[in-house]
């Protein structure tokens, strides 16, 4: 077990964590939606909604490690699930489409930058909180690292469709890959909602 000053460190490094994800999300949000707009592409807008789930998840972090929200971690936790489930149904929905009608997006250099940028800068906080979360004993911080490395495996899948697009012109490649975007963000939830399961309401710290 940490020392008072250590956990207290600890605790420091988790809050500028989330705070920075915090950060790096609505930017990272905006620019991925601006793009997928721009470029068609719902796989890019799908990973711009994710953004937005990171923040409100980095939100509860940020939240309980300042000491008060575990007793309200199962309606936070609830919230997160319900959030992916409805990524996953609009991304399904418009991936299936997209298929069905054959609409192409085009092409998007800014997504692919968007998202090599994003792993480099994404793949260390996930280890970090991880790490972290391991050593506070902290399982809110260990489930945004969850979170974070989902969102890297988002990152690796659509650099994947979106280069496909753009070298040879798989148009197909891009609401594929958003069908597997909305598979992920279903077990996510799923993972969320059974997590809440067991942090009963009258919980406190």
């Amino acid at each position: 077990m940490p020392t008072r000053a250590e956990e207290a460190a600890l605790v420091r490094r988790g809050l500028a964590l989330a705070w920075l994800i915090v950060v790096w999300d609505v930017l990272e949000g905006g620019v991925a939606v601006t793009a997928g707009l721009a470029a068609q592409s719902i796989a890019l807008v799908g990973f711009g909604i994710d953004s937005a789930i990171e923040v409100f998840a980095a939100a509860v972090v940020i939240w309980q490690l300042r000491g008060g929200a575990q007793a309200r971690m199962r309606p936070a936790l609830r919230l997160i699930a319900l959030s992916f489930y409805v990524l996953a149904a609009y991304v399904a929905f418009e991936s299936a489409r997209d298929l069905i009608t054959q609409d192409k997006a085009g092409e998007s250099l800014v997504g692919v930058i968007l998202n090599i940028v994003a792993l480099a800068v994404m793949v260390p906080v996930a280890i970090a909180q991880q790490r972290t979360g391991r050593a506070l004993g902290n399982p809110v911080l260990s489930a945004q690292a969850n979170e974070t490395w989902l969102s890297n495996y988002l990152s690796l899948s659509l650099l994947a469709g979106l280069g496909l697009n753009i070298t040879v012109g798989w148009w197909w490649a891009d609401p594929l890959v958003a069908l597997i975007v909305a598979g992920l963000a279903a077990k996510s939830g799923h993972e969320a909602w059974e997590e809440s399961r067991s942090h009963r309401p009258a919980d406190t710290d």
